[in-house]
């Protein structure tokens, strides 16, 4: 074969080849031994976004011959896609698992498809006996909530990784007023979550050693809205008397939870709120305001910071009084105390910040989607836009679109917890 016929072949080939919507993906297929990449480097494999880390390593201007505020914009953008993704996996993970022991244990079948489709298949079958149990029931679910804190370091280190105009240790984050907590060798004015027993100036959530006036999430010795309940019984009113079980009431005794201060006191555990001296571990149960970043690195950081979110597990007793039918009222509030604890740690600890995060983050990653041809003409050369355009939608646009989905899924997640929550606790909110 001639050198004029095989150019006539090897051009429209190469041309077809470049036109191909399947070589934009990621530039699997290599150009040709021999002939010369008319991209000027637009058709180099994509960077590595594997993980968020090994995305913001990445030389996002040089793989796509972009300008270097381009690449970085580029580069930390697809770190928050990739954060965001994986948060939400997690989280609907943790749903589907909470949610879908709550309605197997009360006999519910099938297997939910999602976080979403468990926590409807729980509420329906929660529904469903409490049709057994009576309208004339009384409910009463008494919570120490979970508390869920954010290590603000995460969130510096994080804004010094991704924008190079941050250097490490350079920059602190601040926590929202009155939602730090950590220990407090001083005075505690808000919330003390104490080691073991220890008195309570304030309302306890948890267990009292005497006599209360309040809530009470098990057996309540003494009176229950004014009767006497004799050896003890449950109570969905107020109790007057020993609980045995969770309340949440003032504790003139030792209480062993969770003690809402009514003024400045000592506390041996975690303070929630301030400290009159500097708190030793201080993490943040409230928003982080992160130094000062470019939207897509703290759309990233944000996400990190939620998935490296720990949180207490919540405690919970609920109980039922007047059932028509005893052994489904037991039965319910055995499924409700094993598995609403982990349903209430997206509902109340993880919940409302994860929401606003998936909310901001879905917005910037929606900007970026929308700019690729902008960043593509940064590479100074008009001709090579479109193709590099084509190569940016490949390596990262699928990227892009589960992110955007994924924070719907968040948002969806975090709503039909806060519906099953309000479900087991017999009303439209938490007692």
């Amino acid at each position: 074969m001639n050198s004029t016929v095989r150019r006539a072949i090897t051009f429209p080939f190469l041309a077809t080849m470049l036109a191909s919507p399947w070589l934009l993906q990621c530039g699997k297929v290599p150009v040709p031994a021999g002939v010369p990449d008319p991209t000027g480097g637009a058709l180099a494999a994509c960077p590595d976004i594997s993980t968020a880390e090994a995305a913001l390593k990445s030389d996002f201007t040089k793989t796509f011959g972009i300008s270097a505020e381009a690449g970085a914009k580029l580069r930390a953008g697809t770190a928050a896609a990739i954060e965001l993704k994986g948060f939400a996996d997690k989280l609907d993970a943790d749903l589907k698992v909470a949610c879908g022991g709550l309605a197997k244990d009360l006999g519910a079948a099938g297997e939910p498809k999602d976080g979403t489709d468990a926590c409807n298949m729980a509420v329906k079958a929660m529904g469903d006996i409490k049709a057994k149990i009576g309208a004339g029931a009384k409910f009463a679910l008494v919570m120490k909530p979970p508390m869920c804190s954010a290590d603000m370091n995460v969130m510096t280190d994080c804004a010094a990784n991704c924008d190079a105009k941050i250097k490490p240790g350079s920059v602190k984050a601040e926590c929202e007023p009155g939602k730090l907590s950590g220990e407090c060798t001083g005075k505690c004015e808000g919330s003390c979550d104490a080691k073991a027993s220890a008195r309570c100036d304030g309302e306890c959530s948890g267990t009292c050693d005497v006599d209360i006036k309040g809530q009470c999430g098990g057996t309540c010795k003494g009176k229950c809205d004014g009767k006497t309940t004799g050896a003890g019984a449950s109570c969905a009113g107020t109790c007057e008397g020993k609980c045995e079980g969770n309340a949440k009431a003032e504790c003139k005794g030792k209480c062993g939870g969770s003690c809402q201060l009514k003024a400045k006191a000592s506390c041996d555990g975690t303070c929630s709120g301030k400290c009159d001296v500097e708190m030793k571990a201080p993490k943040c149960t409230g928003e982080i305001k992160p130094p000062e970043m470019s939207a897509d690195c703290k759309a990233h950081c944000d996400a990190q910071v939620n998935a490296k979110m720990e949180c207490t597990p919540a405690t919970i007793s609920l109980a039922i009084s007047g059932a028509a039918d005893a052994k489904a009222a037991t039965n319910l509030i055995s499924a409700v105390e094993k598995n609403l604890p982990g349903i209430v740690k997206i509902a109340q600890g993880m919940g409302p910040r994860a929401a606003k995060m998936a909310l901001n983050g879905k917005a910037v990653i929606e900007g970026l989607e929308g700019s690729i041809t902008e960043i593509a003409k940064t590479s100074g050369d008009p001709a090579k836009a479109g193709m590099i355009g084509g190569k940016i939608t490949g390596c990262v646009g699928g990227t892009f679109k589960d992110a955007v989905t994924a924070a719907g899924g968040i948002s969806a997640n975090v709503d039909v917890s806060v519906k099953v929550q309000a479900s087991a606790s017999g009303s439209a909110s938490t007692k």
